[in-house]
């Protein structure tokens, strides 16, 4: 389908400097360009624009038809609001368009916050083209599928569209549209070496799995093919150079059959590549280890999250303790370094099971990372934020938010420890585990003392613009 238009992006600030591709903009800029519209980006996170002059620079000369913002739940006060108001003074006739992960768990509430025209629930790459053919139309917004929207000031949400099932037919991300040197050059990588490029790809969506604390837009997991990742592996090597990938996937260990056909597709196509990807330990056995690493595989992050069966169990995480330890010691056998993921503070959480995540961590820690524990966040739209809220502990995602400051701090305590305990207990593991890092690695005590600190001025000086660890 033909197509005018023009479409801005906003790829919002998140204050740090290692800052990812964000793919599911790169999709839907790709499905516009191929329909022939205008698209535009502003990367705040890269480049570090105020929001004044995002209105000076790209909204005052401009007309857009719309202008699109993604964003994740922990950025909602922080960010996104002064930057909608920002936009929505400068807009003139353009829809303001937000979407992802964020605003698909809570329409009503985002779109009376925001003020912004329309939410896209879910994978939006059919439902922008149809949202820019209703704009320059003057179209019935009541016929497009999985979006809210406000209508004489009630919020109507329509039903949702059912995801795309042939991955393959959705063409690779438009990395044009981006500064690609920026995004290649943030992010680093495991064991980087001098020379090595790296970027994110993205082989399927979703997980067959659904913990407690994870709120995902669309149930189930789908795969593209390996041919088709393969091909865009090719690409990425030739356009850019990139020779390590991080796999965004929510799950890249399965099926079994896949990483034996991506191994044997890579061999096919003489591609010798690096990546890190996540992995489940409950479909992780000896023999796909060494498929991945034969692949090029040379990091696997595990979601751990807990040492106590009880508690991985009240998580809803279907997995137990004897199979996270066996997938780390497989992983550790066959040479592939590990992410030691733990979580704190869900319900069935304990100073017993604090203790037992440092244990396991310190045991097999291979300290590529800095390993840390951070509270769980029930974020609105996992089964753990409607818990919260039967339990009397939120009232709804206004509550939510004025109790969310930082993904290091509670937002709500599951547990029965009280506060002041509760942050006295998480800064003395964290400070056990950053001291036995930097002892176990650069023996730089200088930075494990301001990384010490900055945990402490979180914990008890209110200082919330810390960005973890690994930042």
């Amino acid at each position: 389908m033909n197509q005018t238009g023009k479409v801005l992006f906003i790829i919002h600030d998140v204050y740090q400097d290692d800052n990812y591709l964000p793919i599911g903009v790169g999709y839907l800029i790709a499905i516009l360009k191929q329909a022939g519209v205008e698209v535009k980006v502003c990367c705040q996170d890269i480049f570090h624009y105020s929001d004044e002059a995002l209105a000076e620079d790209f909204l005052k000369n401009e007309n857009y038809d719309l202008i699109g913002i993604g964003f994740m739940a922990a950025r909602f006060k922080e960010t996104i609001l002064d930057l909608c108001a920002t936009v929505n003074k400068s807009k003139k006739n353009a829809w303001l368009v937000l979407g992802g992960h964020g605003p698909s768990a809570m329409p009503e509430y985002v779109l009376e916050k925001t003020k912004a025209d329309v939410v896209t629930i879910g994978e939006a790459e059919e439902t922008i083209i149809e949202l820019l053919k209703c704009k320059m139309e003057n179209g019935d917004l009541s016929r497009i599928k999985g979006i809210a929207y406000r209508l004489g000031g009630k919020v109507i949400i329509n039903e949702r569209r059912e995801p795309t099932k042939d991955l393959d037919s959705i063409p690779f991300p438009e990395w044009s549209a981006f500064p690609m040197e920026k995004y290649i050059s943030s992010v680093r990588f495991f064991r980087q070496e001098k020379g090595d490029k790296v970027l994110e790809i993205l082989t399927s969506r979703g997980c067959f799995n659904r913990c407690n604390f994870c709120y995902r837009m669309e149930w189930g997991i789908r795969f593209r093919s390996v041919e088709n990742v393969v091909e865009e592996i090719k690409l990425l090597k030739e356009r850019y150079g990139i020779n390590c990938f991080l796999m965004y996937d929510e799950l890249f260990n399965f099926p079994k059959k896949r990483i034996f056909d991506f191994r044997e597709a890579l061999r096919e196509n003489n591609l010798k590549i690096k990546f890190s990807c996540n992995a489940r330990v409950d479909v992780f056995d000896e023999e796909s280890a060494v498929w991945l690493k034969e692949s090029g595989c040379v990091f696997l992050n595990f979601g751990l999250e807990s040492s106590d069966q009880n508690v991985l169990n009240l998580m809803k995480k279907n997995a137990t303790v004897e199979q996270n330890i066996r997938a780390i010691e497989i992983a550790k056998k066959v040479g592939i370094g590990i992410g030691l993921n733990f979580i704190w503070g869900n319900k069935g959480d304990t100073e017993e099971s604090l203790r037992g995540n440092v244990k396991l961590i310190k045991k097999y820690n291979t300290y590529d990372q800095v390993r840390t524990i951070r509270p769980v966040t029930p974020y609105p739209g996992c089964e753990l934020y409607y818990d919260a809220i039967k339990m009397g502990l939120l009232s709804g995602p206004e509550d939510f938010f004025n109790k969310f400051k930082n993904s290091d701090l509670f937002t709500v305590n599951f547990t029965d420890i009280p506060e002041d305990k509760f942050y006295q207990l998480l800064f003395d593991v964290n400070k056990e585990l950053i001291l036995d890092h930097f002892e176990n690695t650069t023996k730089n005590m200088a930075e494990a003392d301001k990384l010490i600190q900055d945990f402490y001025d979180l914990y008890f000086k209110d200082k919330i613009n810390f960005r973890g660890a690994r930042h």
